[in-house]
């Protein structure tokens, strides 16, 4: 076994052992896909103090897009000085432009992992339930046969595009949840436009900034990612897109307390009736 095994496979898979045997002695019908829902909000948990950093983190520099706006108009065209400004500032507010990415890089081989577990347990068969005991830390956590992979009558292991002959339209569902509250989710990360940027925007439309391209770049990825991600939910297995959609909802919940709905606020206002 390598180290990424014995560091991250074999836990998850343990994690996700334990949380089959608890539904399973609960009676709780499916408990497949009741287990692969809890062992990602148990890993959602354990990483919540590293993406609560991470969010923070983000928080503070949206909170900072003002005045460093403010020092790019003053400083224009003296890029020594703005630099040296726009550390000054961070300084003063307590900010590291790097502290999102930790917290980032290390959760990364967790949720590939947990990725990786998904898609070997969706598709178990009999000959490798002798695989995964070997995995288990514990007596009680092996498996004694072959567990169902239905949830509520559709297939963990297979991908919506195989189930639309059988299922129909309606299958076309699951990729959709995904790609809306993958939206959703990335909508919230995006700053609160305040009325006056709304008005020097729309002052300025005529005018190209220097920042044209990174705020064209950001409007596209809203669109693009949810997308994309509701494309990977139609050909991947049933089973990741119930921990994909897991993992989502859980940090919609942990973005909303920790930066309130961000961009989706716009929209509220305008259902509310605000300008």
């Amino acid at each position: 076994m390598n180290f990424f095994d014995v560091a991250i496979l074999n836990p998850i898979i343990n994690i996700l052992l334990l949380s089959y045997q608890i539904v399973f002695s609960l009676h709780i019908p499916y408990p497949l896909g009741f287990s692969i829902i809890l062992l990602t909000i148990v890993i959602r948990l354990i990483l919540y103090p590293l993406t609560g950093a991470q969010l923070k983190a983000s928080k503070k520099m949206q909170d900072l897009n003002p005045h460093i706006k403010n020092l790019k108009e003053k400083h224009k065209g003296d890029a020594k000085t703005l630099q040296a400004e726009t550390m000054r500032l961070y300084k003063e507010h307590g900010v590291n432009p790097a502290a999102g990415c930790l917290p980032v890089l290390i959760q990364l081989p967790v949720i590939w992992g947990l990725y990786s577990v998904l898609i070997k347990i969706v598709q178990l068969g009999p000959n490798t339930v002798n695989e995964v005991n070997k995995i288990a830390y514990y007596d009680f956590l092996k498996l004694t046969k072959v567990w169902d992979t239905n949830f509520f009558g559709i297939p963990l292991g297979q991908n919506p595009s195989q189930l639309f002959s059988s299922i129909g339209v309606l299958i076309i569902l699951v990729p959709l949840a995904t790609a809306a509250f993958q939206f959703i989710q990335s909508k919230m990360m995006l700053p609160v436009v305040s009325a006056s940027d709304k008005k020097l925007s729309t002052e300025k439309k005529g005018e190209k900034k220097p920042d044209d391209f990174a705020t064209a770049f950001q409007t596209q990825s809203l669109y693009i990612f949810p997308i994309m991600i509701g494309f990977f939910s139609y050909t991947f297995p049933i089973g990741l897109s119930l921990y994909w959609n897991t993992f989502t909802i859980f940090g919609i919940m942990q973005q909303y307390k920790i930066s309130g709905l961000g961009g989706l606020k716009e929209w509220k206002d305008k259902l509310n009736g605000k300008k």
